[in-house]
């Protein structure tokens, strides 16, 4: 059989020790290039005081990324043959990837979109290739695969009007994207509503661990690189003060993150795309956490126009909205009350938390306090499980 062209059949959701590839990790590390443009932007605009643009720019960037990146390991998770049109088609959509990443930039500064959306529409053509291999292949899902190439396909028409309508204004182009993003997420909801596609619950799981740690890795990236600024000699206690804060708040999110209980115990398709769909909140946030401190390190060198307050919540609101999308993919299913309730009540505390005059150390103290409150909750909750149930069944006298 060629090494170059195999069947590209469906591979068996049960398949034991299914892990990532090398080339899905290549991906990844593509991806974070693109993540990395998309934060550096959030950071530049926050700290000149363009918060508003910032946030929507930022969002529109890290959904173009994200949806590329899902949409794909989703595929690959069912359909990775490993042959080398599977990976020359993986790397079109890594070019496209990139694309996208070199006009983020002139996106956020010149709100010039025609390279992030033309490296976006490079790697639905990748995507669109695969579902039809998948559709040739693999009798048994044949309609599932060309409902998503055929809804693939008509979306990036949209993309394409959308492009060629510019320039337009910020309210019109937000609006417009907000209504393109919501007809992509439609695709795979339609596709695999009669017929779902056979990924793999393990490999699944694992993959969005893998971008969850390294997202967190970028945020202290992000830190160090921003603190290189720092002249050590003047800001030593300032240096000290975002350093440790920094680490205890991203060993304390990846904390929460890899906590034991399973994230995705079922294959039900509702709650797969509500697991799948709300992982948006947790990177996004995950990756604007490390712009929030960038600003800070901004505000603490005096290159930035806005308010130490303003840093602070910079930090302080993503850390809270993962938390939030913790508890929408999570905790909401898995914990009993009052384990269910920790991560929205830290998550409300923490926007109050920048009113303090320790900002940036008590959003630290709180998200530590999160991981603490809520693992003794669920660990107690835990144990008590099992003596519940001996008492609803007791043994029956010997």
């Amino acid at each position: 059989m060629s090494v170059f062209f195999r069947p590209q059949a469906a591979r068996s959701p049960s398949e034991p020790h299914r892990a990532a590839t090398p080339l899905e990790l290549l991906f990844d590390l593509v991806s974070v290039v693109a993540i990395a443009a998309a934060a550096a932007g959030l950071h530049h605009a926050i700290a000149e005081a363009h918060a508003v643009d910032g946030i929507f720019g930022f969002l529109m960037a890290f959904f173009a990324i994200w949806w590329a990146w899902m949409n794909y390991t989703w595929f690959a998770s069912a359909y990775d043959n490993d042959d080398t049109l599977f990976r020359l088609l993986t790397m079109l959509i890594m070019a496209g990837s990139l694309t996208m990443a070199a006009g983020i930039g002139d996106m956020f500064t010149t709100h010039d979109l025609t390279m992030p959306v033309a490296g976006y529409i490079i790697m639905r053509i990748g995507m669109t290739a695969l579902w039809l291999r998948a559709a040739r292949h693999d009798p048994g899902h044949r309609q599932t695969a060309l409902r998503y190439a055929v809804g693939i396909v008509l979306v990036q028409l949209y993309w394409v009007v959308f492009l060629l309508a510019q320039p337009l204004g910020n309210g019109m182009t937000y609006g417009l994207f907000f209504l393109g993003a919501v007809l992509e997420m439609a695709v795979p909801a339609l596709a695999e509503r009669r017929s779902t596609t056979p990924w793999h619950r393990h490999h699944i799981m694992e993959r969005y661990g893998l971008l969850t740690i390294i997202v967190l890795g970028e945020t202290l990236l992000a830190v160090s690189m921003a603190l290189q600024q720092f002249d050590l000699a003047a800001n030593g206690a300032a240096f000290l003060r975002i350093s440790v804060s920094a680490l205890v708040i991203v060993f304390s999110m990846w904390w929460l993150y890899f906590a034991r209980e399973e994230h995705l115990p079922t294959n039900d398709l509702n709650r797969a795309l509500t697991w799948g769909y709300g992982h948006f909140v947790i990177f996004a946030s995950g990756a604007a956490v490390g712009a929030g401190f960038a600003v800070v390190v901004d505000i603490a060198a005096h290159h930035a126009e806005v308010s130490v307050r303003t840093g602070h919540y910079a930090v302080a609101v993503p850390v809270a909205l993962f938390m939030t999308g913790l508890w929408l993919v999570r905790d909401r299913f898995g914990l009993a009350e009052p384990a269910r309730l920790v991560l929205p009540a830290f998550a409300l505390i923490l926007l109050a938390v920048p009113l303090t005059p320790f900002g940036l150390e008590g959003t630290a103290l709180m998200t530590l306090l999160a991981v603490l409150v809520r693992s003794n909750l669920a660990r107690a909750a835990a144990g008590a499980a099992p003596a519940q149930s001996s008492l609803r069944h007791p043994s029956p006298p010997q």
